[in-house]
Formats: structure tokens, sequence, C-alpha cells
């Protein structure tokens, strides 16, 4: 029988009821002539308040001993969503990360995954049972328990499929598909049938919700096609695959937002070799990730670098360069806090031009400033005021069409 592999979130397994509904929909498909692997994420709110306890027993929780205790709330979903199948007359058997073989290296809170090993998944397909697999989770060769950080289940789902080599992996949530913009910022936003990886991947950095990037990042190694789609309807939703020349017939696949940002300037840098080194290593060395990156023109033996960054690491992006600016010789440190980058994706830019210059018109039109412009081969990221976000978002969606099929 073809092997499909289903990942459902939080949200689709929030109550009782939904892992009730998430269990006939496996039946459903399993009964079609599946064999089925089913990975599920830990039913919504229960990770914040697994970490909301770990912080009213110790002010620092140990990654360890965090992944010890976060992996629990998989393992809780694993099994009761076991017990619904089985109490609907389906065979199904709970499998933790570990057992599924999932093994990573040793970074706790934020593990990458080595190897996938899943010989047991394949002795109980082949016995007939449905394997419910608990996502974010893994093991090190040493046997220690680890979790996979932000977007694990995502990961879990498709590097199961890829070591199967599943016909289909489904990732349902809560929404529809992967759209032309969040419908909650733009009304008329469409929901897309087929987006390239290398689109998704664009799109989910620059703060599109759907999917996480290392989710995506892993697919495309892997060439695990997958289909995003909603737990709480049967409609169709987005395929996310390899690019095909049809892909690159639409020119911008969609915009994204992303708030929250911050702008940071260190105004009069030495323009000499080494300068700009010394600055981003001592932000890499605090873990502080950096976005856009803009150096002026030298015109006086100086310049201006700036950059952007999620506003909460602020303070500590001053920790690690306040004595790095003093060291070199620069002026000061300049912070600007709400701002926000607006970002229009599509592959079809590879081979159309013109696209830079309708969505700066558009802006302009609406009045909207650009403060710093950042460029890939499929993507024009800007960032504006944060307060102009949704009303630049909608001007950007209406420039390209996107609501038009």
């Amino acid at each position: 029988m073809p092997i499909v592999v289903q990942k459902y979130g939080g949200t689709s397994v929030g109550t009782p009821e939904r892992i009730q509904n998430v269990a006939r929909r496996v039946l459903e498909t399993h009964n079609a002539g599946s064999s089925l692997v089913v990975v599920v994420s830990a039913m919504s709110g229960v990770t914040d308040s697994l970490i909301k306890l770990a912080r009213q027993v110790s002010g620092r929780p140990t990654d360890r001993e965090l992944d010890v205790l976060l992996a629990t709330g998989e393992q809780t979903t694993i099994a009761l969503t076991a017990m619904a199948i089985n109490a609907m007359g389906g065979k199904a058997i709970s499998l933790t990360g570990a057992q599924a073989g999932i093994i990573t290296d040793g970074i706790h809170t934020k593990a990458k995954i080595a190897n996938v090993s899943p010989r047991q998944i394949r002795k109980h397909l082949s016995d007939g049972c449905i394997c419910i697999v608990a996502g974010f989770q893994g093991q090190t060769l040493q046997g220690q328990i680890t979790t996979l950080g932000r977007g694990g289940s995502d990961l879990t789902a498709i590097a199961i499929a890829a070591g199967l080599k599943a016909q289909n992996c489904e990732i349902y949530t809560d929404v529809d598909g992967v759209y032309t913009c969040d419908p909650r910022i733009v009304p008329n936003a469409r929901k897309i049938e087929v987006i390239a990886y290398d689109e998704m991947l664009e799109m989910a950095s620059s703060g599109s919700k759907v999917m996480q990037s290392r989710s995506v990042e892993f697919a495309k190694k892997f060439k695990v096609p997958f289909e995003v789609r909603s737990s709480f309807n049967t409609n169709r939703g987005t395929i996310v695959k390899e690019e095909t020349p049809g892909l690159e017939n639409v020119v911008v696949r969609g915009v994204s937002i992303e708030r929250g940002q911050a702008k940071v300037t260190i105004t009069n840098v030495p323009d000499k070799p080494g300068a700009a080194s010394r600055i981003f290593t001592a932000l890499a060395e605090a873990g502080v990730i950096i976005d856009v990156i803009v150096q002026n023109i030298s015109t006086s033996g100086s310049t201006d670098i700036s950059f952007t960054m999620n506003r909460d690491e602020l303070e500590k992006m001053g920790q690690a360069l306040d004595s790095v600016v003093k060291e070199i010789g620069a002026g000061k440190i300049v912070k600007q806090d709400g701002i926000a980058k607006l970002s229009v994706v599509g592959i079809g830019m590879r081979s159309h031009s013109g696209v830079a210059a309708r969505l700066f018109e558009a802006l302009g039109k609406g009045g909207v400033n650009i403060q710093m412009i950042s460029t890939s081969e499929i993507k024009i990221a800007v960032i504006i005021e944060e307060a102009k976000i949704v009303e630049a978002a909608n001007l950007a969606h209406e420039a390209f069409n996107l609501s038009q099929a």
C-alpha cells in the first residue's frame, strides 16, 4: 500500500473533540487503502504551559531538562490520538520521536536532524498499524532526548516522509493553505494552489507563519513535495514542490509582512578592512540574528552601517556592541523601534523586469516611505514604519493583481 504521512498541529489536536475529529480523518485515509503515519504536535497551549511551569521551579532551567519536560507534550497527544483511533475500531500505536528513529545532534532545545531510521515504523506498518509519532523531538546517538525548536513537528513529518519515501506528505493546520498574503491583513488574499520550494522559503523567512523555513529547506533538500491544508474541512490546500517552468509565469507569488522589527545604525564606522567584521562577529557570538544590512558610501573615511533585527534582541545587541563600537573608533549606536518588513516573492522575478519599479511606485503613491531595501533573486524586501504595514501590504497586493487567479 502507498505510504501517506500526515501532520496535525497543536490547534488541530487542541481538545478531546478535535483529537477525535483527527482520528476520524485518519481512519478515512487508512480505510481508503493507505499505510499511514501521523505526526502530531502537543495540544495547543501545552508547550507554553510547560515552559511556564519550568520557570516557576527554576529561574534558569538547563536545556537538557527542558527538553525532557517539553517532550512530554507530544507524548500526551500521541497516546490520546492512538486511543481515539483504537476506540473507533482502528489499529494504532504511538511512538516517541526516538522510537520512530529520529536521530539528532546534541544541541538541546534546537537540535538538528542527523538521520532518520524508521525501522520500527516500517515494522508496525507491515503489521497493519497506523503509527502515531510525536513531532518536535528525537534523540542523540547517546540516547539523550532532544527537541527540534520552532516548527519541529513539521520537520518531523517531512523527515519521516523522506525516510519512508512516502507517496504523500500532508501538513494539516488551522488554515486552508498558503495565501498570497495573510487574509487578516489583506481581506481579498487568495489561496495559492502550487508554490515552489524557493518561494515558500522566502515567504517563511519573511514573516509567513504557515511553515517554518527549516521544514521547507529539508523538503527541498530531500525532494519531498507536501501539501498544506486545513484539518477542519476537506478542501484541497497548497502543494509545495520543486520549481517547474510553468510556475515562472507568475511574476509575484505572494506578499509577506514581519512586524516587531528594529533598525540599528552605527555611525561613523572607519572605512577600513575588518571594521564590519568586528561588528557582526560580536553580534554572531551573542546569538543576535541580523536580517537586512545596508552600508552607506564612504565620502570622508567613515561610513554608516545600518541593519535590522528583532526588537526583542535590542538589549542583547547593545551589550554585544557597546565596547566594540568604542574599540573600532566608530560614532554611536542609533536604535529605531516601530518598524516592519514587507516582502514580495516570486520565482518569475528571475525572468521579468519592472517588479521593483511597480512596488516602489505603489508604495510611493500610497505615501509609504521606504527606509531600507533588500533584494534576492526572487524577493524584494523593504523596511517601513510599522504603523503603515497593513496599508503597504494591501497596496503591494493590489499592484501585482494577486487577488486574481
